[in-house]
């Protein structure tokens, strides 16, 4: 049992490269033809036949005037390297064949702005030169976009804030500006700016707990103007800039809000902008993704993609 255990131990030992010497000894016919082949000395090649015996534990070749033959266990060693030696030849040009591949899957969660009113122009345009690549994108608040790329759920993600987790990369990609809007009746549409008392008093519609346009408001305030949420006279707290724009065109209160969610509504005359005095909210927009990401062909496209597009 002892000789058994240890004849398989040597075994684990056979490598490629002897696998490929006793391969190159037999279709060569001579060891000076087969260390020419492999690029090796004869000493080298000899070598590498003589640990190959030791790992089997028996002869593999041989050796005589009338040339170079194979033992039984050199046939079947023989026969399965040969199989190796194809398996690894398949794997080399699956793995060539994905590396020139253009075309893949990516799985993105991007928070409301990035969303519903960027990425989907965004595609638009990548997919008339990239249609073999598919874009796949879950919607949720910055934090959550941002947990899903953590707990490997996407592979990236876009959010209107830069996350403090090191174990991401988060680049810049665009830039966002929060604007007040109000409805067309509203008496400030005509207005050329109000200032933040009056802003304080007017029923406002805010955006739910999580939101990266929020937490941007309810930060600005508090740095620049010692404001909080608090004193502002909120009416309805809503979960998407859908119902933010909606709430404000049937009139039910005024809100702040990234200019890219508005911008249809703002050109049809549907709702107004009113500059607050003295007042500029902006921040970017970030592609976020692990560090140890494998990055594809694909993802590269896609990336230098989003990166060299201005929304």
């Amino acid at each position: 049992m002892l000789l058994k255990n240890m004849l398989n131990d040597r075994f684990k030992s056979i490598t490629i490269q002897q696998m490929e010497a006793i391969i190159s000894l037999v279709e060569e016919g001579s060891f000076s033809r087969a260390a020419k082949l492999m690029l090796l000395t004869q000493p080298a090649l000899t070598k590498n036949i003589k640990k190959a015996e030791e790992c089997i534990g028996s002869r593999l070749v041989n050796r005589s005037s009338a040339g170079i033959s194979l033992t039984p266990e050199g046939q079947i060693i023989y026969d399965y390297a040969k199989r190796v030696m194809k398996l690894r030849d398949e794997a080399k040009e699956k793995v060539l064949a994905l590396n020139k591949n253009a075309g893949g899957n990516i799985y993105v969660s991007a928070s409301t702005i990035p969303a519903n009113y960027i990425l989907p122009r965004v595609m638009s345009e990548f997919r008339k030169t990239n249609s073999d690549i598919k874009i796949f994108i879950k919607t949720a608040d910055s934090e959550e976009a941002m947990n899903m790329v953590l707990e490997n759920e996407v592979e990236m993600g876009f959010i209107g804030k830069k996350p403090l987790n090191k174990k991401l990369v988060a680049e810049p990609l665009w830039r966002d500006r929060l604007v007040l809007i109000v409805p067309k009746l509203h008496p400030w549409h005509k207005k050329k700016s109000i200032t933040l008392p009056e802003l304080l008093n007017e029923p406002f519609v805010i955006r739910e707990k999580g939101s990266a346009t929020r937490e941007l408001f309810e930060s600005y305030l508090k740095k620049t103007k010692s404001i909080s949420l608090s004193q502002f006279n909120i009416c309805c707290e809503l979960g998407s800039s859908e119902a933010i724009k909606e709430a404000v065109i049937a009139e039910l209160g005024v809100s702040v809000i990234s200019i890219h969610a508005v911008s249809r509504e703002l050109s049809q005359g549907l709702i107004f902008e009113v500059p607050i005095e003295r007042c500029l909210m902006e921040r970017k927009i970030y592609l976020i993704y692990k560090h140890q990401l494998d990055f594809r062909p694909f993802h590269k496209t896609f990336i230098n993609y989003v990166k060299s597009h201005i929304p």
